[in-house]
């Protein structure tokens, strides 16, 4: 999707030959998995962080054109709201001190993008949802001045047919609509990239499936929209029902939404490709010039651009990626379940414990996926977006059959951080920087606290000292981004507001 694309409509015949072009591109995938053309193991990683812009009083600030002309730099781009960037981070190889180098280079390139936002009345704010986000700025006229966000836009739209719906019910209700897929801008996550081999990517995917609900559920930093608490992580809900191109009618006949968890555990990365062209219609047919069969019989690499363009339409929480470099091909898996923040050392933590527990589980005799049946990795998704970390999980139990539920702090501090441990190590991974950003993991757990439990307290604190819900939202978010800035982990920073007494 990071193309330019020139925005225009489409006649009748493009959709069908966008969908003889992705066939095509499907053949060409299985010929270069069935030749064993990609890329050795590298063991490369790469991350991604999309950010907020608020001002000094902690309100959304729809200055990112001017902000990245600032920035001057490719490392961060456009997001699909004006008060979103996105900073990218070149890709490393996980050994060594790797983490530590990740950790150095946000803080730099953070402290850059703060300093050229000031310039425009403006500070990065690193969190799931800005709390104080309301609904006239979630609005078509607030999307990034970019020709595929408003083509996107168009489609998804002219798709659904109607308004789209957000209902959400948590510790609060939230009802209301909107004729644009603005509100799904509010949601900012990290991106989480992994290359893999052919062979061992279902592993991997399959893992990282397994471990979603745990990684949302000590990483929850979105509690709050337009004013209201919700779900202690409330991304994963809102973006499925931002981008819905089903009326009821298509849902209650069981049609899938873009943004999907999955439904099976999978054998290749095919079978993940596969099913994006079965199930879902093309919004964005644009066709290239390659012919991909073609390429491929006279002993090249595919660049698969329409394969790419419409699997970066379907919202999977764990994505598989195709990409080529340097002429050779190569899978990765994207994992997107994270919130952005709240802190650097606490991005690097998640990410941490995810590239460990990965490699661990993708590894084992009798992989967590062949005892835990899909739907239950998919309640435990819902379930831990809702309950952050005090939610409980079900979970195979170890070293008997059947599974059991358990809360997720437990699992995590008896099972899990010794499992990623291991797989950092099989990463070599510096055991300094292993044990310093799992330590921050082990803590979230110990003290039960997290981005999302830290603002929900603060806010009540908030309440309790006086001060009207938007008010209180304000402080909670002029706080959290002082507290961001300090760069201390979420589980160490006190609720409430110096001076107040609370």
């Amino acid at each position: 999707m990071g193309e330019k694309i020139a925005a225009g409509g489409f006649d009748l015949s493009d959709r069908q030959r966008y969908r003889r072009k992705l066939q095509q591109c499907l053949a060409g995938l299985a010929r270069l998995l069935a030749d064993k053309r990609f890329d050795r193991p590298r063991n490369l990683m790469g991350l991604e962080i999309e950010l907020n812009l608020a001002g000094a009083d902690g309100m959304p600030r729809m200055v990112n054109a001017d902000v990245l002309s600032r920035i001057a730099s490719s490392d961060f781009q456009t997001e699909l709201g004006m008060f979103n960037l996105e900073v990218n981070i070149a890709p490393h190889r996980l050994d060594g001190h790797v983490l530590d180098q990740l950790a150095e280079e946000l803080r730099t390139g953070l402290g850059y993008a703060e300093r050229k936002a000031s310039e425009a009345g403006s500070g990065i704010v690193m969190i799931g949802i800005l709390p104080t986000l309301g609904e006239d700025d979630l609005v078509s006229a607030n999307l990034s001045d970019v020709d595929r966000y408003t083509l996107l836009n168009d489609q998804i739209v002219a798709a659904r047919g109607e308004e789209f719906t957000l209902d959400i019910s948590g510790v609060e209700s939230l009802s209301c609509t909107s004729s644009s897929i603005a509100p799904e801008s509010a949601c900012t996550s990290v991106q989480l990239h992994l290359q893999v081999t052919p062979a061992r990517f279902a592993d991997v995917w399959n893992a990282a499936q397994a471990v979603a609900a745990v990684q949302v559920a000590v990483g929850a930093n979105s509690p709050f929209l337009f004013g209201k608490e919700l779900w202690r992580e409330s991304r994963p809900p809102l973006f499925e029902q931002a981008t819905d191109t089903r009326p009821p009618e298509l849902r209650a006949q069981g049609v899938r939404p873009r943004t999907w968890f999955g439904e099976r555990w999978v054998d290749s990365a095919y079978d993940l490709f596969e099913e994006n062209l079965r199930y879902y219609p093309p919004l964005l047919p644009i066709c290239d010039d390659e012919d991909p069969l073609r390429v491929l019989d006279d002993g090249g690499v595919p660049g698969l651009r329409e394969l790419v363009l419409h699997n970066g339409t379907v919202y999977r929480w764990n994505r598989p990626v195709y990409g080529v470099v340097d002429g050779v091909p190569h899978l990765r898996v994207e994992n997107r379940v994270l919130p952005a923040g709240p802190t650097v050392a606490d991005v690097i933590a998640n990410a941490a414990f995810y590239y460990g527990l990965v490699r661990a589980l993708a590894e084992e005799a009798r992989p967590v996926w062949s005892r835990l049946p899909f739907e239950a990795a998919h309640r435990n998704f819902d379930t831990a977006c809702r309950y952050g970390i005090d939610a409980e999980l079900e979970w195979p139990r170890p070293g008997r059959g059947g599974v059991t539920t358990v809360p997720v702090v437990k699992l995590v501090r008896d099972e899990l951080l010794p499992l990623a441990a291991a797989g950092l190590d099989a990463w070599n991974i510096e055991p300094a920087d292993r044990d310093r950003y799992l330590g921050i993991i082990e803590e979230r757990c110990r003290r039960r606290i997290n981005g999302a439990s830290w603002q929900a307290d603060t806010f009540h604190r908030a309440r309790e000292a006086g001060l009207p819900r938007d008010a209180a939202l304000a402080a909670t978010t002029r706080r959290y981004s002082e507290l961001m800035r300090e760069g201390r982990p979420v589980h160490t920073w006190e609720v409430g507001f110096p001076g107040t007494g609370g």
